[in-house]
Parts: C-alpha cells; structure tokens; sequence
C-alpha cells in the first residue's frame, strides 16, 4: 500500500501530509509527497512559491518544496514532476489533476490525502485540484478541508438537525 499527498506547501496540504505520515507509521506503509509544477509563473505565484517580480526558477522551487515537505514528513519520499502548458484547452490546474492521477496509478496508491477546503463539493472552483483528484474510483481519498483549528459547534450539524423538517 502507499499512500500519495499532492503537496503544494499550502497549509491545507501540509495537514495532509501530517496526517498521512502518521497513517503510514502506523500501518508501516510508504508515503510519497507529490509536487507537480506546471510552466506556468503565474501558477506558482498564485500558490505563494514565487512571489511578483521573482523569476520562475522550477528547480528552486522544487528544492524548496522537497526542504518543505522534509520538514513535516521526514520520512516520506519526496517527488517533483512537472507539467507543460502544451495543451491549448486545458488549464495547469487541469494538467496538475492529471499528474497527479497519472503517478497514483503508477505507484498503485490506494489512499490519497489531499489538503483541499473544495474536494466533495457539489461545486469546485477551477482552481481546485480536490475534487477531480478525488473522483478517480482507483484509490480511497482521505481529505482535509480544515486546518487544525477548533470548530465551532454552530458549524456541526447532528442528525437531528437535518430531520427536523421532514
């Protein structure tokens, strides 16, 4: 069994990477963290690894986000793969959701954690790689929509809650 984090560095996918780790040392299953890097500058200034005016360096920025995913998952195999924009109708969120269900079906993953407020919606915005990612029937999907904050119970819904009109 291995276990895939799409990792972008975001606080979301940081929480996933967590908690994947300790599903791994618990159930001594490997754990890859997967940074996929389109040719896009404008892709890696929107997710905070360059910032305006900085040039787009995808090797620097794979450096960065393997020293990144290190420090939270220390024994976790690190991956980059990137992604060119050679496709007119696609987005690099597009090219990014499709890496990243190429390499789970190449090292067989059979969970994926991803870090995404949007994966399961009804409605996902185009930026979001969860819910495409989630969709593929290949692999179970573990997702972390929250960061690690307290919830308020105004936000929990009981079963009760949801009968009361019926």
């Amino acid at each position: 069994m291995t276990l895939l984090v799409p990792f972008d560095g975001s606080q979301l996918a940081t929480i996933a990477l967590e908690k994947a780790s300790e599903f791994g040392e618990l159930m001594d299953e490997e754990v890859v963290a997967l940074t996929v890097i389109p040719d896009d500058p404008d892709y890696a200034r929107d997710r905070g690894w360059i910032t305006q005016g900085e040039p787009f360096d995808p090797d620097a920025i794979a450096a960065g986000m393997q020293m990144r995913a290190d420090e939270v998952a220390p024994g976790a195999t690190f991956r980059t793969e990137r992604v060119s924009s050679d496709e007119p109708t696609a987005t690099s969120t597009t090219n990014v959701v499709r890496e990243i269900r190429r390499v789970a079906g190449e090292i067989e993953a059979t969970v994926v954690f991803i870090g995404s407020e949007n994966a399961g919606s009804v409605i996902a915005p185009q930026s979001s790689v969860g819910s495409p990612v989630a969709s593929d029937q290949r692999y179970d999907v573990y997702v972390v929509r929250r960061p690690g904050t307290e919830v308020d119970p105004e936000d929990i819904a009981d079963i009760d809650s949801m009968t009361e009109g019926l």
